[in-house]
């Protein structure tokens, strides 16, 4: 069955970094679009970042943009999260999302396939 596990989470200090990676089986990666999205307590799923079946094409959030870079392996089947200069509004839940599709999509309901996330708390 398909499977995407995310790993990379933890806790860090504003200012830091770190590097989420979500490895996925079960499914041709390289037809897939794939996402980030977060979810704080009390709050909707919001879309992070998304990056295109070939890794040419992005799109982020507007709250990440210059900080947070998406990038995918084909080869090892996995898509990572890098995060810079994270501050504490950036603690949530990180999930990854695949959508089998051509065109990358921000919406949550898109998606057709979803880790089951990995916590990032950033203290002050």
């Amino acid at each position: 069955q398909v499977q995407l596990v995310e790993s990379g989470g933890g806790l860090v200090q504003a200012g830091g970094s770190l590097r989420l990676s979500c490895t996925t089986s079960g499914l041709t990666f390289r037809n897939y679009v794939m996402g980030w999205f977060r979810q704080a307590p009390g709050t909707e799923r919001e879309f992070v970042a998304a990056i295109g079946r070939s890794g040419s094409t992005t799109s982020y959030a507007d709250f990440v943009k210059g900080r947070f870079t998406i990038s995918r392996d084909n080869a090892k089947n996995t898509v990572y999260l890098q995060m810079n200069s994270l501050k504490p509004e950036d603690t949530a839940v990180y999930y990854c999302a695949a959508h089998r599709t051509r065109e990358i999509s921000t919406m949550h309901g898109a998606y057709d396939y979803w880790g089951q996330g990995t916590q990032v708390t950033v203290s002050s």
